[in-house]
């Protein structure tokens, strides 16, 4: 039997209007709106796709959204100046850091330099850290996406083995403590997994697979349990297709859920960049942890 295909589109659906339910309760309380800021430095032609996506869904929610784009050459020191300036600015609910940046840039100091209260992308080490303690306000998009799609099939995580490949600083590291926090039993597989040839000796025991590489069809779906859930994130084009981390036409014929790309983790991440907003208005007047 083939595998159910969980609707990110959907879901994601379901979740904005519980998030737009949300703020507007906050701004009626309030009597002020919602104010997201995007730090875009140069430009990027993946990222006026996301800018745009970001702006249509902040108007949908009552969001006030605002595009701060500085100079390709800009110095880090000044990318920093606009950073704090931003923190200090009390009409500003939260911020995020518009990637990638130019190769000049240390984006990694830059997520480190917004308020963790301000912190929509849930990047700083302050908010990474609360993760540990399982007593987090936010935590990255992408992260959050995946649970949240998980949370959909309704089959816990509890004592599952679940494999992660990748293990970026925005889905697989913060992925592996919020599965930890539901007692899984998480292995987190990288390029190293890969060089040693042990990749899918690791993927043909999981329960549960979350992949996120960006390299199309790395997962072959002869590789997949029968019966798991498969969690894809990667995006990746090739010609005028868009296609994921893993075989998704041989993956469905033996998981027991399976993300689709795109349509799948795509959506849900981009309405938890607003629920993270929420959430960090609510945090800093008190109203909710």
């Amino acid at each position: 039997m083939a595998a159910t295909i969980i609707d990110g589109r959907k879901i994601a659906e379901r979740i904005k209007l519980a998030v737009k339910r949300d703020i507007q309760t906050i701004q009626t309380k309030g009597k002020r709106s919602l104010k997201l800021v995007a730090l875009q430095i140069g430009s990027d032609a993946s990222s006026e796709i996301y800018l745009k996506a970001q702006a249509k869904l902040a108007k949908e929610l009552g969001i006030e959204y605002c595009v701060k784009t500085l100079a390709q050459k800009i110095s880090q020191r000044e990318v920093e100046r606009e950073i704090v300036e931003l923190n200090k600015d009390d009409a500003v609910t939260g911020i995020i850091i518009q990637t990638p940046t130019p190769k000049h840039i240390d984006a990694q100091r830059l997520f480190a330099m917004v308020a963790p209260d301000k912190d929509a992308e849930g990047l700083h080490p302050a908010n990474i850290g609360k993760l540990v303690y399982e007593d987090w306000v936010v935590a990255p998009c992408t992260a959050s996406a995946c649970m949240t799609l998980i949370d959909s099939t309704g089959i816990s995580p509890y004592g599952k083995e679940v494999v992660i490949v990748g293990h970026s600083e925005i889905v697989g590291r913060p992925l592996s403590l919020m599965l930890l926090s539901k007692m899984a039993t998480t292995t987190v597989c990288h390029i190293a997994t890969y060089e040693k040839g042990l990749l899918k000796k690791h993927v043909q025991r999981a329960e549960m697979l979350i992949v996120s590489v960006g390299k199309s069809h790395l997962i072959k779906g002869g590789w997949i349990q029968r019966g798991a859930v498969v969690i894809d994130v990667g995006v990746n084009r090739r010609g005028n297709t868009v296609t994921g981390d893993v075989d998704f036409r041989q993956a469905i014929k033996r998981a027991s859920y399976i993300t689709p790309v795109p349509g799948g983790v795509g959506p849900v991440t981009a309405i938890m960049l607003m629920k993270n907003l929420a959430a960090l208005h609510k945090y800093r007047k008190g109203i909710d942890k």
